[in-house]
């Protein structure tokens, strides 16, 4: 891009014009020298006629070609024609302030006027103002200039963007900036000024959603999403500014036998419709849970008097005092739904509960380094090979506490998971590695059945294998939240990475859809360093 400079008076002073194609870039890098200044009447910025203003031109610009202009003698002679006073017979009465992505326009009423304001999308008058608001879409400004050409008497551009970060908190960005604040539900706000470029990119990752009413972008947190979007902003020369939520206290604690008088258990009828209903263990315990909370929330009153005012109170409470994940509060609401519904055999008349939407997440998996560092710093065999077991065969916590001896097929090296989520049956790969492990295991501990029982022989816990896989994580150094699901997720990773089938890792994994295992094409890294940006193509 050329920058043409030509030599002006400018209110009896010496200056240098600058003519140039609009370019924001170049814009912002003008704006950084000494003593320049913007014309309305000329349509161009100008600075001082002085060797050091053209040095720090040239340093500034140093990408851009400088090209001197002659000056004209009828230029030379007429000066007038250079100063802000031409044109003084146009009345100036048009106003403008560029301020938090808005353009507000101050003009006379003039019906030529007003249809050329309402040609710009999403324009409006705001009344007890008296002004016009537009959005500060890229070229709205320029064609705003452009259309009231002289009769602008002042312009005002607000380099800072205030914008609201959430929790009742707001802050100020630049214009060249992009704020990006991950989330406690494992999500990244991206706040920043509209750009096409930026948008289109943000586009490309699943699980983009656009907060209307918050006015930022939100996308799935991955190490591998992050670069991208920062690689995206860095070809734009937009400078991102990162930050975290802190974890914070949380909301209150739930409601104890120790906090109320009476503390009731969930009815008999309850387990027995589960039973019944052959749901799973895993199933009945949380729903126990869940509804024990709530009828314990209205101790006083009869469980069956429960109004369906008193559920949405129950729920707002969750919401905003307990502060419940997304997935507890549909946990807490099917709850009740099954009482009500399964076990009174009700009509469905306590339900108009609006469902939160559950954040899109990606899992956290481990690179080849983390894995086996934690193998390798696992001294009791027995957490070695729970470990193992988890990441070869990509087993779910329950499935790893019910492993059987008799689920292992060393002939055709797989492992059988009986009855697992959606009680359905699969095959997952036994790793040859692991068999000198659990031969060693086998002749220490002498299983009989289940591979992993405590120490009375009962079967293993799995708060207790919880335990195991956070404290080895620590141990080796992997500052990453793991636990056992993240080793499964891992497992399905990695398998992607060395070019397993989506659709045996789907089988494996024991996904009722393909869609749950296509979540992980979106974080493994196999091919990502061999893509080429479409810029690499420019002759440049």
């Amino acid at each position: 891009m050329m920058i043409s400079i030509s030599k002006i008076l400018h209110n009896g002073n010496a200056r240098l014009k600058l003519e140039f194609k609009y370019n924001v870039n170049l814009i912002a890098l003008i704006r950084q020298l000494e003593g320049v200044a913007w014309s309305q009447n000329l349509k161009a910025w100008h600075i001082p006629d002085t060797p050091r203003a053209v040095d720090q031109l040239r340093e500034i610009a140093a990408g851009f070609e400088l090209k001197f202009e002659e000056t004209t003698q009828k230029e030379a002679g007429k000066p007038e024609l250079f100063t802000e006073n031409k044109g003084a017979a146009v009345k100036k009465e048009v106003s403008i302030e560029v301020i938090n992505r808005k353009i507000l326009l101050k003009m006379p009423k003039n019906d030529a006027d007003v249809k050329f304001v309402l040609t710009l999308r999403y324009s409006r008058w705001l009344r007890d103002q008296r002004l016009w608001e537009i959005p500060d879409y890229p070229g709205n400004l320029d064609l705003i200039n452009d259309y009231f050409k002289g009769r602008i008497d002042q312009i005002k551009i607000h380099d800072t963007l205030k914008v609201d970060s959430g929790n009742g908190t707001s802050r100020s960005i630049n214009r060249n900036e992009v704020l990006m604040i991950k989330t406690r539900t494992g999500r990244v706000k991206i706040i920043a000024g509209f750009n096409k470029t930026l948008i289109a990119g943000i586009k490309e990752i699943p699980y983009n959603r656009w907060e209307k009413n918050n006015k930022w972008w939100t996308v799935p947190f991955s190490e591998i999403i992050v670069e991208r979007l920062k690689n995206v902003c860095k070809e734009l020369e937009l400078e991102v500014r990162w930050e975290e939520e802190p974890s914070g206290q949380g909301g209150v604690k739930r409601i104890s036998k120790y906090d109320i008088p009476n503390y009731r258990r969930a009815p008999e009828s309850y387990r027995n419709k589960h039973i019944e209903l052959r749901s799973s263990p895993h199933t009945i315990r949380h729903y126990i849970s869940a509804f024990e909370e709530f009828i314990n929330y209205f101790y006083r009153y009869d469980i069956d008097s429960i109004t369906e005012p008193q559920i949405m109170e129950f729920i707002r409470y969750l919401v905003a005092e307990r502060q419940v994940s997304v997935s507890y509060q549909n946990v807490a609401i099917n709850a009740i739904k099954f009482y009500y519904e399964k076990v009174l055999k009700g009509q469905r008349k306590f339900y108009f509960v609006d469902r939160p939407r559950r954040d899109k997440t990606l899992p956290s998996v481990l690179n080849v380094e983390e894995i086996t560092a934690m193998i390798k710093i696992a001294d009791n065999i027995k957490h070695r090979l729970i470990i193992m077991f988890a990441y070869s065969s990509g087993l779910r916590l329950g499935e790893v506490v019910r492993l059987k001896l008799s689920d292992l097929d060393r002939n055709r090296m797989q492992v059988r998971v009986e009855q697992s989520k959606g009680r359905k049956d699969r095959y997952t790969k036994l790793s040859g590695k692991i068999l000198p492990v659990l031969d060693d295991y086998i002749r220490e501990y002498r299983p009989v059945d289940l591979v992993f029982t405590g120490p009375s022989g009962n079967p293993y816990s799995e708060r207790s294998v919880q335990e195991v896989v956070k404290k080895i994580a620590r141990e080796a150094g992997v500052h990453k939240q793991v636990t056992p699901k993240t080793l499964r997720h891992t497992f399905a990773t990695h398998c992607l990475e060395n070019g397993v089938d989506l659709r045996y890792i789907q089988n494996m994994m024991g996904h009722e859809s393909s869609k749950t295992t296509e979540i992980y094409t979106h974080i493994t890294t196999r091919g990502f360093d061999k893509i080429k940006s479409p810029m690499d193509e420019l002759d440049i």
